[in-house]
């Protein structure tokens, strides 16, 4: 077989590599890739970004299905597209994806049915959003409500924040068409974790919980990112608040789509806020796998994942079941120089050792050279995965690789884990 995964970054080679291991997969290409699938000889870059081109490549290469990573493709509608054409793809589609393509969508559906999540409201009008601040208080969270990679979300501790940031999306259109609404919603206390699915249609089967660090310094300080680090299982998710977020949050979604005649197919990605008394709410869909969440969950899926997507194309995944090596996997992003503002491309990365049992690094913002050098090229330039016995464990494992990689600028968090080390047994 020979498979295709669009997209560039972490959880893109990640899902490659998991598919790569199959005895039955013979290549898997990426488009377009990083300097790390570049370098693995089971994988091979395709430099094609576009829908069309790529579904050309599908039809005349044979490939038996193709996995989407990032948002914007579906966004775009590719799994439309390859749909029509007859080609076997596992995604959202167009319509689907609006539950992260549009803020305001979400929120009004997850209102429309009956699913637990801030409240809120949605202007286009820049006084009335700097009102209804005025009138809420802080703290509060603002949202642009189209796709910003990861830049689109505002959380004010102070009122002066929140205009600020009303006036950066509205006011000075520093999002482009992104930012041309905003929603506003109350700000949830509690602690975050990652809830990640894959549907068919019809049937959930959910993956290995997983709970990733926003912010960029060590200790929840600084910006935020797109993700600085991830590790799985995550602790917060007890078997009681697992059924609880699959009956009250996922079931709901996936039926209440169907409902409103939207068949739900891909991963679904619920970030929740837990509450001090083990409520969830929903603070945001992905219909996609979430990029760190996903290196450290390939890094524990055991067994061939490529017969998983083939049986969630099918319809079938209620046949499947998963099996997940025991230990934690933790992952700590390397970020580049100045990110997430404006990083630095162009810095030479050395030291990547080769991958153990105990540990694998993928690439993200990498790029090879004319002369086989590896490069940054992104924000977010590699993510080291470390395996163990315990949380500790995993975190021994991915900061030893980490001291053995370099490259000017690079920044990371020493910290990542903290809350499962210093959770209260």
């Amino acid at each position: 077989m020979k498979l295709l995964v669009v997209g560039s970054g972490g959880r893109e080679h990640a899902l490659a590599w998991k598919l790569a291991q199959s005895p039955r997969v013979q290549l898997v290409y990426v488009a377009p890739g990083n300097g790390g699938t570049a370098q693995d000889e089971r994988l091979l870059n395709i430099a094609i970004t576009d829908p069309e081109a790529l579904a050309d490549f599908a039809e005349k290469e044979q490939i038996a299905l193709t996995v989407v990573g990032p948002e914007g493709p579906l966004a775009a509608g590719i799994v439309n597209l390859f749909r029509q054409r007859g080609l076997k793809i596992f995604g959202p589609s167009k319509e689907a994806a609006q539950l992260e393509s549009s803020k305001d969508f979400a929120k009004a559906f997850m209102k429309r049915n009956g699913i637990p999540t801030a409240e809120y409201e949605t202007f286009s009008d820049a006084a009335a959003a700097h009102a209804y601040l005025d009138k809420q208080g802080a703290p509060i969270v603002i949202k642009a409500d189209g796709l910003a990679a990861g830049k689109g979300v505002v959380v004010a501790a102070t009122l002066d924040e929140a205009h600020a940031a009303v006036d950066m999306m509205l006011a000075d259109n520093k999002l482009g068409d992104a930012g041309a609404r905003v929603v506003i919603e109350e700000f949830l206390e509690g602690e975050e974790a990652s809830f990640i699915v894959m549907v068919d249609g019809k049937h959930v089967l959910p993956l290995a919980s997983s709970q990733d660090h926003k912010r960029l310094q060590d200790g929840d300080a600084g910006p935020n990112t797109g993700g600085m680090g991830a590790y799985s299982p995550a602790p917060i998710v007890t078997p009681q608040l697992h059924a609880r977020v699959m009956r009250e949050i996922i079931l709901p979604t996936v039926r209440g789509m169907e409902k409103e005649g939207i068949r739900y197919t891909g991963f679904l990605y619920a970030g929740l806020m837990i509450d001090t008394e083990g409520n969830p709410k929903t603070l945001e869909f992905n219909c996609r796998m979430g990029d760190p969440e996903t290196q450290p969950i390939m890094a524990r899926l055991k067994g061939d994942f490529s017969k998983v997507l083939e049986q969630a194309i099918a319809g079938t995944l209620d046949t499947v079941e998963l099996t997940w090596d025991r230990r934690t996997a933790l992952g700590v992003v390397l970020a580049a120089h100045n990110y997430p503002d404006t990083p630095r491309k162009g810095d030479r990365i050395g030291g990547i050792p080769p991958e153990t049992d105990a540990a694998v690094t993928f690439h993200a913002g990498t790029a090879l050279v004319d002369d086989g050098k590896l490069v940054t090229s992104g924000g977010r330039v590699l993510c080291v995965v470390g395996l163990a016995d315990s949380v500790r464990g995993a975190q021994s494992a991915a900061y030893e690789t980490i001291n053995q990689i370099s490259f000017d600028g690079m920044q990371y968090r020493r910290d990542i884990g903290y809350r499962a080390v210093n959770r209260k047994h």
